[in-house]
């Protein structure tokens, strides 16, 4: 830590206080072009993490440069306050969801604060209100009401004792419950389902519109889509003499159904029952779901080929053989049809079951399309992981269709598949419908009644919302809560008046932050989620940062909620840009984590507390119980690693303003940062050196006129205005594309260094004046200030009011961003590079003009300081013999005699 001479705490308070009254006196922002920045809102857990930090500086650092280019910026931020985490600490302190969560958010706000982040409050959610989840009951109703939300029997991990449902993440490597120890149990509730997959399509073509969105994250949701195109075969399995039953397979390769060895069909086929399986056999399914169960716990891939053999068989659709059917581990019952065609030679994971399952012999395995290409030894033998999944020719097994070209083939097959009745093309997605159900009570209620009479009756508009009751009893156990509060669940049938009872689920907070960025438009409203017109104003979101673990089912679901709403024409945006019109984030920035130091021991792993480390000498870290070199590592901050940072106390130590920029400046922002305190001294001194340039500016006396006229600058004004402009130019393109903050201040770094280098005064010789200051310098630094405030804004704020005490000034945020002066950028001058018998000696400043006037350029090399003292009065006292120009008169070598 070194000493500012400047009082920062007192700085970043002013300024703090003085924001807050700008914005209860904000100026008229009609009219102006909207910009609409926005970080991913977090869960109130009452403690910011560096994390926060990264993305809340990215955001807030475009915010306010968007603010002095003019436009009318919106910078909202929230809470994605429901949701299991709040539950189990109020379990845990015996304290309510509510009071746990308004108290963090309050802790939050201070902490929002102290990093200078400039949202706008007033624009304030939080979804756990009951005026924000009225309309995510309003949403839930638009859906139902549009055939999206249906319920269906869904399998879940089950907890006899707490009687709950389970995530997969808590469920541990035995199978066991997480809180309680019992044995995890398969069971089918009834649940409540968004028909997302009715917008895959969209969903998946309009990846293309999104342009400034990393490709990565496109690739992702992509492939969580899982678009398949092909064809659906009948193949009929003869239950009995009068029961024949279709089973219906989906392929993406109709050109290898001649090499069908087998079908496989799901744990959950409507096939594996008692009716149609041996006792025997259905003991095995039961089984094996059992153990598919546990491999998804244990993340095990490994066991993903076992299967069971089935008495049954079905016919082939073309050749009429008989198909065995086994039931398989790798067939999942909401992908496609639930059932496959086996075809080893073609399939690496058919091949794969194949060979677990001793279902044929190797050599009789069928090979019915003859790849393009073979081994380099001329063989084509299936070998153990060798499986031909190209495309290529029919071979002679393969009937009239043999010799034809599988593109060829694929079509003709599925033309008589559809003419015969037995087959048609089709078209699957990987992507499921979205299951919103949660046995919990801390979410948003689900809106409907259920009446013995009537079934499911949506709660009518009028009565939303469905709050939640306060009076509970929460202890994780028995289900959802809200079952056992009588006066809640019990009402009257909207449509009978009959006695009834309301939904005990509550919504997967995923919903919520579905639809949170819509409601920052219009956030008062009470009459509906958002106006037509706010919506249309300001969406969609310009900017959005988060981080990249959002990359599939946040972004996918926001996506899908906006297509319907946009669909639904409850907005329209205006804007002039029309491929982005259903999509609700036009850029996605996508921050990378934050790491800290870890220190383990070298003999057994565990990793060390603070205070077993002796940290006294910078880079010699040493164990203090064993006199060891811990092994030092960065990784994720945690507390079980001991490496986690306070942001407050990081603030209070080295201030708000250098926290940013070093944050800012460490890494580029889509990769991992890895955090060190004593980096921020560089930040320090930085600011330090800024800080006098403008004392020095500001004690001048400067002229109020200040004019850049090109034709009377010396040479050195010149090359400072080129350097100003070039940074000007590449600032704005950073902080309005590209968003490369370190390279940004890198570049301000060294445009504060030639700064510092050169004179403030010029030279009256220079001119027919009396020595001044430089409307250039002048020009210099205050553009350096104004290009700082973003990144770092209480000494932006200090800074520029330092130098501008002859007026008012509310903030330099209101002040106009730098513009480029084009002209200022042209190379009027070129550097010289001059070597002496091909050794590089000096570099000077040559009017382009005369670069290709070799003696002239000469003339002005001997002429110079550095000519003087390398070539006409050299040391060793020899003549140049001759002299070589290079580069286009850029470089020029004297060789001397020797």
């Amino acid at each position: 830590q070194i000493n500012l001479n400047l009082d920062l705490p007192v700085i970043e308070t002013k300024w703090r206080e003085r924001w807050k009254q700008l914005k209860n006196a904000s100026k008229n922002q009609e009219n102006r072009k909207k910009f609409y920045i926005l970080a991913m809102f977090p869960y109130p857990s009452g403690m910011l993490h560096m994390g926060h930090v990264r993305v809340y500086t990215i955001s807030d650092t475009i915010a306010r440069f968007r603010k002095m280019l003019g436009y009318e910026v919106i910078h909202p931020m929230g809470w994605d306050a429901f949701g299991l985490p709040a539950e189990n600490a109020a379990i845990e302190r015996d304290i309510h969801p509510t009071d746990w969560t308004v108290a963090n958010i309050k802790a939050m706000k201070i902490q929002m604060e102290k990093i200078l982040a400039d949202f706008d409050w007033d624009r304030e959610l939080t979804t756990c209100n009951s005026d924000y989840y009225k309309w995510t009951q309003f949403l839930f109703l638009k859906l139902y009401k549009n055939d999206l939300a249906y319920q269906k029997e869904a399998v879940v991990n089950w907890d006899p004792i707490e009687q709950t449902v389970l995530a997969n993440e808590q469920v541990d490597g035995e199978g066991r419950s997480w809180r309680s120890g019992a044995k995890v149990e398969n069971r089918k509730l009834k649940q409540w389902f968004f028909k997302i997959t009715d917008f895959a399509e969209p969903l998946l073509k309009d990846l293309d519109k999104l342009d400034k969105w990393p490709d990565r994250v496109k690739q992702m949701q992509r492939y969580w889509i899982g678009k398949s195109e092909g064809a659906e075969f009948d193949f009929v399995v003869n239950l009995n003499r009068d029961n024949k039953f279709p089973i219906k397979v989906f392929t993406s390769r109709p050109d290898t159904i001649f090499g069908v060895h087998y079908l496989a069909i799901s744990t959950d086929h409507v096939l594996v029952s008692k009716d149609f399986l041996s006792p025997d056999t259905y003991l095995e399914v039961v089984k094996l779901a059992e153990k598919m169960r546990q491999d998804v716990i244990d993340s095990n891939e490994k066991k993903s080929h076992q299967g069971v053999k089935t008495d049954l068989y079905a016919t082939h659709p073309i050749t009429g053989e008989l198909i065995p059917i086994y039931v398989a581990s790798y067939v999942v019952s909401d992908y496609g049809t639930g059932a496959i065609m086996g075809v080893p030679a073609h399939d690496e994971r058919d091949w794969n079951f194949t060979k677990l399952n001793h279902i044929v012999d190797k050599k009789d395995i069928k090979k019915v399309v003859n790849p393009i290409f073979y081994k380099d030894d001329g063989t084509d033998l299936i070998e153990d992981g060798e499986v031909y999944t190209t495309y290529g020719t029919l071979t002679s097994d393969c009937g009239k269709y043999a010799g034809m070209k599988s593109e060829d083939a694929m079509r003709k097959i599925v033309d008589d598949a559809e003419t015969g009745g037995y087959g048609r093309s089709a078209v699957q997605y990987r992507l499921r419908d979205w299951l919103i159900s949660r046995q919990r009570y801390w979410g948003a209620p689900i809106p409907v009644i259920h009446c013995p009479e009537c079934d499911v009756v949506p709660v009518p508009e009028g009565e939303l919302p469905v709050m939640l009751p306060t009076d509970i009893t929460l202890s994780g156990r028995g289900g959802s809560p809200l079952k056992y509060v009588e006066d809640w669940l019990n009402t009257k049938c909207p449509k009978c008046q009959g006695p009834a009872k309301r939904d005990t689920d509550t919504m997967d907070t995923f919903v919520d932050s579905s639809w949170y960025f819509m409601r920052y438009t219009d956030p008062n409203n009470a009459s509906l989620p958002f106006s037509y017109d706010n919506a249309s104003k300001y969406l969609p979101v310009d900017v959005y940062v988060g981080g990249a673990e959002h990359a599939i089912l946040h972004l996918l679901y926001s996506r899908f909620f906006v297509k319907f709403l946009y669909k639904q024409g409850m907005y329209n945006p205006i804007h002039e840009n029309i491929q982005e019109r259903d999509e609700p984030f036009k850029q996605l920035v996508t921050q990378g984590m934050v790491h800290a130091k870890t220190f383990k021991d070298p003999l057994t792993g565990r990793f060390l507390k603070p205070e077993e480390l002796d940290l006294s000498k910078l880079n010699e870290p040493i164990q203090k119980s064993t006199g060891l070199a811990p092994v030092v590592s960065f990784e994720k901050m945690s507390k079980s690693k001991h490496n986690g940072i306070d942001p407050e106390a990081t603030i209070e130590r080295y201030g708000a303003d250098a926290t940013r920029l070093h944050m800012l400046f460490k890494a580029p922002i889509s990769e991992i940062l890895e955090w060190e305190d004593s980096s921020i001294i560089g930040m320090q001194r930085w600011i330090l050196r800024v800080w006098k340039l403008v004392e020095n500016l500001a004690n001048f006396q400067q002229s109020s006129d200040l004019k850049l006229d090109m034709s009377i600058m010396n040479n050195d004004e010149k090359e400072t205005y080129r350097m100003i402009n070039f940074t000007i130019k590449e600032m704005t393109t950073i902080f309005s594309e590209t968003f490369s903050f370190n390279t940004a201040v890198s570049s301000l770094i060294k445009l504060t260094n030639h700064l510092t280098s050169v004179s403030p005064i010029i030279n009256k010789s220079d001119r027919n004046e009396n020595s001044i200051i430089s409307p250039v310098y002048i020009h210099g630094v205050k553009s350096l200030v104004k290009m700082i405030a973003p990144m770092a804004p209480s000494i932006g704020e200090e800074f520029w009011e330092c130098l501008n005490k002859e007026r008012e000034i509310r903030t330099i945020f209101e002040e106009s961003w730098p513009k480029v002066d084009n002209k200022g950028l042209s190379v009027e001058e070129v550097t010289c590079v001059v070597q002496v018998n091909g050794k590089r000696r000096f570099s000077l400043q040559v009017p382009s003009s005369i670069l290709q006037d070799s003696l002239a350029v000469e003339s002005l090399i001997r002429k110079s300081d550095n000519g003087q003292n390398w070539i006409e009065r050299n040391k060793i006292g020899k003549k140049v013999k001759r002299v070589i120009h290079a580069n286009g008169g850029k470089i020029v070598n004297f060789v001397l005699e020797k």
